[in-house]
C-alpha cells in the first residue's frame, strides 16, 4: 500500500506547516490508518511498536479537534514513564508550533508539584502525564477534567506491566463519559482487551502488520553462552565491533547493576538505568548517553521505554527477553534513520528453544555465531588498523617517513614487513590495554584505592566544596557519596575519587563549567 501524504488527511494548514518543518511528507502506516478514524470521532485501539510514529498518529487529530480559546484541559495523554511523557509533550509542541494558544503541559513524579499546580492554574489545553501524578492532582482537585474530550493511553501494555491498572481505571471512571478514548499498545494481552471493552465504545482496531515490526537494516546474531561467560563474551564483542553507542538489555534491575559495574571495572564507559534509580540519576545517565560521554547503556525494558536515540550501533540481549515482542522492541533501537545496526543475543541452555519462537514470530533469521576468541578480537582489530593505515597512505605524503624507514632497514637486519608487523602489534596492544585497564594514574598522593585530581579553579572564583561535588555528580553520573576529600585553595582545588571511576570523572568533566567558568581536570602530582 502506498504511503498517504499528510496533505491528503484533511489536516488544517497550521498543522501541515509544522509537519513539513519537521521534515515529514508521507505518513507512516499507523498514522495513515489512524488519523482519519480519530478525526471521525471514533475510539480506536492502535497496535504499534515504539518508533512507528504513533505520537503524531494521535497528536495530529488531537490538535485538529482542540479549541485553543478554552484554557482548560481538553485532552489527556497517559504515559508509563517520565521520559516518555516528556518526549510526547515535546513532539506535540512541535506539531502545535503555529497554533496560537495551544498549550501542552507535562506532569510527572519527580517534578515540583507546586510548580505544576501553578502551571495548571495558568491554563493548559493538553495534559501529558504519568498515572500516579495525574491521580495526585485529581485528589488535590488541582486538575479539572469536566471539559475533557479525548483521553489517550500510550504504551498501555507497559503501564499495566508497571502496576498502573488500578490508577488507569480510577482515572477513566472520573473523566466525562462523552469522550473519545484512544489506546495504543505494542502488545494486546487480555488485560488490555478488558480495558477496551469496559471503557471504549465501538472501538476500531488498527494494527501494524507483523512484517513491519522488524527493521531490515539490522544484522541479527546469537551466541550460546554459559551464564558465567556472558560478561567476557560481551567485552569481546564490544572490542571486535567497537560500536560508538550500544544498549545492553537485561531482564532484572540487579543484573543491570552487575553488568554495568563489571563493564566499568574493565574500563568501559558504561552506565546502568532502571526503575529504582532516582529520576535525577536517570536524567544524568540519559544526558551522558545522548552526549556520547557514556558509550554503553545497560537497561531494563521498562527503563528503555521513551529512549529515542538514532545513532545506536548495536543492541545486546544479555538476557533473552521474556516476551517475543520485546525482542522486536529491543533490536528496533538500532538500525534507525537508514543506518545499519547489529543485534547480538546471548542464549543459555534450553533458551535456544525460546529463541526459535522469537524467530518464528519475527519471521526473521537470527544467525548462530561461535564465541569470538582472543585471536578473533585481535584479528578484527588488526583489520581495522590496516584500514586506517590504507587511509593514511592514500591521503598523506609519507616520503619523509619512507626515508626514515629506509635508513633503519639499512642499519639493521629487519625487513620492511617485519617493521610494519611490529608497529601493528604495538598499536593493537596499546588499544587493548586502554580498553582493559583504563589510565594508570600512578601515585597522586591520595588515600588507598583513591585518585587525587587537580581542578584549575578555587576560592577566588567563589568555589565551595559543594560546587565541586555537584559538578562531578552531575557530569560523570557517579554518586556523590563516592567522592572523597575536597580541598579548595585560592586558585585551584584537589578532589579524591575512587580509582575505578577516576577515568569516568575526568572524561565527564571535559566540558564542565563551575561557577560559569570552563574548568580542566587532571591527575594531581604527589603532595
Amino acid at each position: 500500500m502506498d504511503a498517504v501524504r499528510f496533505d491528503e488527511l484533511n489536516i488544517n494548514d497550521k498543522i501541515l506547516k509544522a509537519v513539513k518543518e519537521m521534515g515529514f511528507e508521507a505518513s507512516s502506516p499507523i498514522q495513515g490508518a489512524a488519523i482519519p478514524v480519530i478525526l471521525e470521532g471514533r475510539d480506536i485501539v492502535g497496535q504499534a511498536q515504539t518508533g512507528t510514529g504513533k505520537t503524531a498518529a494521535f497528536g495530529i487529530p488531537l490538535l485538529e479537534k482542540l479549541d485553543t480559546k478554552v484554557k482548560k484541559p481538553q485532552a489527556m495523554i497517559l504515559c508509563p514513564t517520565r521520559e516518555l511523557a516528556i518526549q510526547v509533550a515535546d513532539e506535540i509542541r512541535k506539531l502545535a508550533k503555529f497554533m496560537h494558544g495551544a498549550k501542552v503541559l507535562p506532569i510527572y513524579g519527580g517534578q515540583n508539584i507546586t510548580n505544576q499546580i501553578r502551571s495548571l492554574k495558568a491554563g493548559a489545553n493538553i495534559i501529558v502525564g504519568t498515572p500516579g501524578r495525574i491521580m495526585d492532582h485529581m485528589r488535590r482537585h488541582t486538575l479539572k477534567l469536566e471539559d475533557l474530550k479525548m483521553v489517550v493511553l500510550d504504551e498501555a501494555d507497559e503501564m499495566l506491566n508497571m502496576g498502573f491498572r488500578e490508577d488507569i481505571e480510577s482515572i477513566l471512571k472520573e473523566v466525562p463519559e462523552e469522550r473519545q478514548t484512544l489506546l495504543f499498545s505494542a502488545t494486546m494481552p487480555k488485560a488490555i482487551l478488558d480495558i477496551t471493552k469496559k471503557y471504549q465504545k465501538d472501538s476500531k482496531l488498527i494494527k501494524v502488520v507483523r512484517k513491519e515490526l522488524t527493521v531490515p537494516n539490522i544484522e541479527q546474531y546469537y551466541y550460546e553462552v554459559r551464564p558465567k561467560q556472558k560478561v567476557e563474551v560481551l567485552c569481546r564483542l564490544l572490542d571486535m565491533h567497537s560500536p560508538k553507542l550500544s544498549i545492553v538489555f537485561c531482564n532484572t534491575k540487579r543484573m543491570v547493576d552487575e553488568v554495568a559495574g563489571e563493564l566499568k571495572g574493565r574500563g568501559y564507559f558504561a552506565e546502568g538505568i532502571h526503575g529504582d534509580l532516582k529520576q535525577s540519576q536517570r536524567d544524568r545517565v540519559m544526558k551522558s548517553f545522548r552526549g556520547g560521554r557514556v558509550d554503553i547503556l545497560v537497561a531494563t525494558d521498562v527503563a528503555a521505554r521513551g529512549i529515542d536515540v538514532d545513532n545506536v550501533d548495536a543492541v545486546f540481549n544479555y538476557d533473552l527477553p521474556q516476551d517475543d515482542e520485546f525482542y522486536v522492541h529491543r533490536i528496533g533501537r538500532t538500525g534507525r534513520a537508514g543506518r545499519t545496526g547489529n543485534a547480538f543475543t546471548f542464549v543459555a541452555g534450553k533458551e535456544i528453544y525460546k529463541l526459535r519462537d522469537v524467530q518464528r514470530y519475527c519471521k526473521t533469521k537470527i544467525k548462530a555465531r561461535p564465541i569470538p576468541s582472543i585471536n578473533d578480537v585481535q584479528a578484527t582489530r588488526a583489520e581495522k588498523s590496516l584500514e586506517e593505515i590504507t587511509g593514511l597512505i592514500e591521503e598523506n605524503n609519507l616520503d619523509k617517513y619512507v626515508d626514515m624507514l629506509d635508513e633503519f632497514i639499512n642499519e639493521t637486519d629487519f625487513t620492511a614487513l617485519e617493521i610494519a608487523a611490529a608497529f601493528l602489534k604495538k598499536q593493537i596492544s596499546e588499544n587493548e590495554e586502554e580498553v582493559r585497564q583504563g589510565e594508570d594514574f600512578g601515585d597522586t598522593g591520595a588515600e588507598a584505592g583513591m585518585v587525587r585530581l587537580f581542578i584549575n579553579i578555587g576560592k577566588k572564583k567563589g568555589v565551595r566544596p559543594g560546587d565541586i561535588l555537584g559538578a562531578i555528580a552531575g557530569e560523570s553520573s557517579i554518586s556523590g557519596d563516592l567522592v572523597g576529600a575536597i580541598d579548595v585553595h585560592d586558585q585551584y582545588t584537589f578532589v579524591e575519587v575512587p580509582k575505578e571511576v577516576a577515568k569516568d570523572v575526568m572524561y565527564g568533566m571535559r566540558h564542565a563549567k563551575i561557577k560559569g567558568k570552563s574548568v580542566s581536570m587532571e591527575p594531581a602530582n604527589r603532595k
